[in-house]
């Protein structure tokens, strides 16, 4: 496979940074976009790729796409409608090393065609699926990468859910993109953990005042869990201070058991938290600690319905263990570290561990179950 693929076949969630003035779906974004003081921020934000709008109709240029080129080094994917030989062999020209092929537009025989003129120009391409039966056709072909898109091209509508499950579905021996509607680090977590290699951002990043900064900030890790929530008020408080998971304990033996899962903003996700055994619950995520001589275990696993996605390293770091730091840095995988975690300890714990996500709960309360908005604040601030 060629460049393209093999940046988005890395570990980690990677992300396709897209530059376009205008969209099909949004109208102006950016006008007067410079693509390639863009594709510079991009790359210097963490970028494993960039997309190019080379579509005319939408204040794209096939110059966009030369210009970016002389910026950066990363992979650029021209994205356009693209049905002809000549379509491909231009954007090589221009210095692609991948093309957009819209299943929605083309049937399988001339899929396949430019799939396989695509590689014998050195391109990689990517074959987006907006449903069901264009996943089957997608897999059929043999593509990879494949691209998941959570707009409907038709009604402009997006479906995220739709498009996780599309996610979920694809074979995993394939590069998988999801594509539009995310804007927030917890959009881009839920598709990371329904089995995406990678995220195409464009809109998000055209409307932003400093796109690289946006780019950066919905990459970075770790992610930010408040658990022990049990009221509305301090679900607000937890979104406002931009943490990512809201944590609701539905076992039985807290003090911190919650009435339910609460609804939460766009920007989290939500986690029931179950201890022995996990009942039906209407969250994101599930977080499942084994019993252990009738108490919580210390360590558990994080659930996206039945595929475990994280471990869970709950323990009384530093108190009693002052090793539990240096053992939970060597644990491959996800990793959300929990127990014990502050304001005032967790960039030391981020600083060793390097985890997917923190997790606080006590050391934000007031009382069981009632959170100090100052608090949550703090650890959020010290997380970031």
């Amino acid at each position: 496979m060629g460049v393209f693929r093999d940046a988005l076949a890395q570990p980690g969630l990677r992300a396709v940074a897209e530059i376009k003035r205008s969209s099909p779906s949004a109208g102006e974004l950016r006008a007067g976009a410079d693509p390639a003081a863009l594709a510079a921020s991009f790359e210097a934000a963490g970028a494993a790729a960039l997309s190019i709008l080379v579509d005319e109709r939408f204040d794209g240029r096939v110059a966009d796409l030369e210009r970016a080129r002389k910026a950066t080094g990363l992979p650029l994917l021209a994205k356009g409608f693209f049905r002809s030989e000549d379509d491909l062999e231009r954007m090589r020209r221009a210095g692609a090393d991948a093309v957009l092929l819209l299943l929605r537009d083309l049937d399988d025989d001339r899929a396949a065609a430019l799939q396989a003129l695509a590689r014998s120009l050195g391109l990689d391409a990517l074959v987006e699926a907006h449903d069901e039966g264009e996943l089957d056709r997608a897999i059929g072909l043999g593509a990879n990468p494949i691209g998941l898109n959570a707009r409907d091209l038709g009604t402009f509508g997006i479906d995220r859910a739709a498009q996780l499950e599309l996610v979920s579905r694809a074979p995993r021996d394939r590069v998988v993109v999801a594509e539009s509607g995310i804007g927030s680090r917890a959009q881009g977590a839920a598709a990371e953990l329904a089995g995406a290699d990678a995220i195409l951002v464009g809109s998000t990043l055209m409307q932003a005042v400093d796109p690289g900064a946006k780019l950066k900030q919905l990459l970075s890790r770790p992610l930010v869990k408040i658990c022990g929530l049990t009221r509305a008020e301090d679900v607000a408080a937890a979104a406002e201070a931009g943490a990512d998971l809201a944590g609701f304990i539905l076992a039985r033996e807290t003090p911190r058991r919650a009435p339910g899962v609460l609804p939460v903003p766009e920007t989290m996700l939500s986690v029931s938290v179950f201890v022995g055994e996990r009942s039906e619950a209407a969250s994101d995520l599930t977080q499942l600690y084994p019993r252990e001589n009738g108490h919580r275990a210390r360590r558990g696993a994080l659930y996206r319905g039945e595929r475990k996605v994280a471990d869970v390293l709950d323990q009384p770091w530093l108190d009693r263990d002052p090793a539990h730091w240096q053992e939970a840095a060597r644990a491959g995988g996800r990793v959300v570290l929990a127990g014990g975690l502050s304001p005032d300890n967790v960039r030391e714990a981020i600083e060793l561990v390097r985890p997917w996500a923190v997790d606080a709960s006590s050391s934000l309360e007031v009382s069981p179950g009632v959170k100090d908005h100052d608090r949550i604040r703090a650890f959020v601030e010290a997380a970031r």
